[in-house]
């Protein structure tokens, strides 16, 4: 690898803007892959009381990924952590290993670990232009971060327009609410040729009436048809003409779901709960009826926008 050359330390306050962890996690990715010298104080400032402040696991499995491919120096790289310093010395991960593996210590978010590590990869090209196997160990389904059926069915797909491509596969569902239980994901990717860059995203200039709507169910079987009918009847009720799509159902003892709208256009949005309310003495009916309104209206309230991507979508696409 080639050494950097010294360049001056950037520092961040962790309460700007949101004051959440992507900052962090788009801070280090491009110190890593710039070769930039980063310090950020206050992480996560903005994140106190019961979802705490300071470093998560998922921001320190990927700092540690990324300080380990760039012979970084780091302080403060510690769950907890409010300071974390980031020294990199090495200035293009060219050699980065083609079989790649993180495991993130908890249910933590292994689409949050990718969305730091992903932008190093794409510009690990080797000579020979093989991909790249990445494995990350984790949480695939949790509160306050996306869902691996969100990466699968909205981001990624979104992503190919700049000429990103990676293949996925779920290995086993995890999980951040109720019982602890570690998930597993893997994704080849494919980095950008030597030479090139990515690719203008060409998105459409208007964003079109719905033409579709896909659905993902992942509760008991007890609640997949009750939930199924409660989703299907507040659709029909907002978008009467459009054509609904089930494509996955799972049974599992938790509650979930996703919509996922399709325009004319070509475009996606994306809306899902985690389901985090008590369900004693309640029927399947009312869980689902509850779980049906929010999740439809949420999305009509981020359709009506009027943007071409929806919020989520948006902070993913940024760093790109």
């Amino acid at each position: 690898m080639a050494k950097s050359t010294p360049q001056k330390l950037v520092k961040l306050d962790g309460r700007t803007g949101e004051g959440g962890g992507q900052l962090v996690r788009i801070a280090v990715s491009l110190a890593a892959l710039t070769g930039t010298p980063l310090l950020i104080t206050n992480v996560r400032g903005n994140r106190l009381g019961k979802r705490n402040g300071g470093l998560k696991a998922q921001h320190v499995s990927a700092t540690k990924w990324l300080a380990k491919i760039t012979s970084a120096e780091t302080n403060g790289c510690f769950v907890g952590s409010k300071t974390i310093e980031f020294k990199p010395n090495s200035l293009h991960p060219y050699t980065v290993d083609r079989d790649i593996e993180i495991d993130a210590d908890s249910a933590s978010s292994i689409l949050l670990v990718l969305q730091a590590v992903l932008p190093v990869v794409l510009f690990a090209n080797d000579t020979a232009a093989h991909p790249v196997r990445l494995s990350i160990k984790g949480g695939t389904n949790g509160s306050f971060s996306l869902s691996y059926e969100y990466l699968d069915q909205v981001l990624l797909p979104t992503l190919e327009i700049f000429g990103i491509y990676v293949e996925r596969q779920l290995k086993v569902r995890g999980w951040s609410h109720g019982p602890l239980k570690l998930g597993h994901a893997e994704f080849k990717i494919h980095p950008i040729p030597f030479g090139q860059s990515l690719k203008v995203p060409n998105l459409p200039t208007e964003r079109g009436s719905v033409k579709e709507i896909d659905i993902s169910i992942l509760v008991l079987e007890t609640l997949q048809k009750p939930l199924e009918d409660a989703l299907t009847k507040h659709i029909k009720q907002r978008f009467p003409e459009v054509k609904i799509n089930i494509i996955l159902r799972e049974n599992t003892h938790r509650i979930y779901t996703l919509l996922v709208v399709h325009t004319y256009t070509g475009l996606r949005f994306g809306r899902d709960w985690l389901y985090d309310r008590k369900t004693k003495v309640r029927t399947p009916e009312d869980i689902s009826a509850e779980m049906a309104e929010k999740v439809v209206e949420d999305l009509v309230s981020e359709f009506e926008k009027g943007g071409l991507i929806d919020e989520y979508l948006q902070d993913q696409l940024v760093i790109f």
